[in-house]
């Protein structure tokens, strides 16, 4: 089988399409044979060296993927082959056989293609999390999304606005500003602004009323930390989930108890421990797709064999949605 493979860490130059052997089916596994593979800006901290990576030269990357199940161990039940299926957290996803823990296995339903999938589960699932547990967003909530023109931004925006909330996002750059307003922000500001104050007067109640702030804040950024605790309310709260601009301040914990405000941190993996959260969480993402509550922006698509090209895309920071390896 052919799979994008490196062999050291470096650039995205390392990156090279070769032929490999298939993977052996193994107890409790399944095979899939790919239509579609994620890429995620974890692939580029692999690929450089500073994320862990599992396996030895030549390494795969790709952990999010969709096809069709082509092989199931003898000890697998309720899967067979022809199955489609999508998975967010299988390694060595950049291949054209993938082989997939059985109760890593999200089962598609019809209406929701191998592309949909693989440019929706990582990003979605965390999305889905970030409102549901990390903070219960609700009607009339004020809340801030980080990255907002990115792929978990994107999402973030349509979920909040799904459950009644005011949304206001960040962006670097006009042209993302435009995508996170198409994704339903009802405003948008640049990091190159003086974005606090303007978010301090966009969530102030009227002209006369003194600037309150935000119910929540959700930070991917990381080193925009502090400046997301100045623009939530008194009570109010701070997700924490990704550090794409570099490593947050440390935070004073006088000044949460002096203001009682909230800081929480996010990871996916603590909310999806089984199979069954794993399929319901699916299923649940998959139905607001399916019933309009949330739309996805028009991936952009190379070659499986082209892998390098879309690295460097990805770390261009020019991307406003899912980047996706088409083998």
């Amino acid at each position: 089988m052919k799979a994008l493979v490196f062999h050291t860490f470096g650039g995205p130059e390392v990156l090279t399409l070769q032929d490999i052997p298939e993977p052996a089916i193994q107890a409790g596994t399944v095979k899939v044979r790919t239509r579609a593979i994620g890429l995620n800006y974890a692939d580029i901290y692999r690929r450089r060296g500073n994320y862990h990576l599992v396996g030895e030269p030549p390494y795969i990357l790709g952990y999010e993927g969709a096809g069709v199940v082509e092989e199931v161990a003898p000890d697998v039940e309720g899967i067979q082959v022809g199955d489609r299926v999508g998975f967010a957290d299988a390694p060595h996803g950049n291949a054209e056989l993938v082989l997939v823990p059985a109760d890593r296995v999200i089962k598609l339903p019809e209406g929701i293609s191998y592309e949909d999938a693989a440019a929706v589960l990582l990003q979605g699932l965390t999305a889905q999390y970030l409102v549901n547990d990390s903070y219960a967003v609700k009607q009339g909530d004020r809340v801030l999304v980080h990255a907002a023109a990115g792929g978990v931004g994107q999402l973030l925006i349509q979920l909040c606005k799904a459950r009644g909330a005011q949304v206001i996002g960040l962006t670097s750059s006009p042209e993302k500003r435009e995508a996170a307003l198409a994704a339903g922000a009802d405003e948008v500001f640049l990091y190159n602004t003086d974005w606090v104050s303007d978010v301090l007067k966009w969530s102030a109640v009227s002209a006369e009323v003194a600037a309150t702030g935000l119910d929540v804040a959700y930070d991917s950024v990381g080193s925009t930390l502090m400046d997301s605790f100045k623009v939530v309310r008194i009570k109010g709260t701070v997700v924490f989930f990704g550090m794409a601009g570099g490593d947050p301040a440390p935070v004073d914990p006088r000044m949460l108890m002096d203001t009682s405000k909230t800081l929480t941190g996010g990871d996916l993996w603590n909310h999806i421990t089984s199979a069954e959260e794993r399929s319901r969480r699916g299923s649940e993402l998959f139905a607001d797709m399916l019933e309009g509550r949330l739309r996805l922006s028009e991936p952009t698509t190379f070659r499986l064999a082209d892998g390098a090209e879309a690295h460097r895309y990805l770390e261009s920071r020019a991307s406003t949605g899912k980047i996706l390896l088409i083998p």
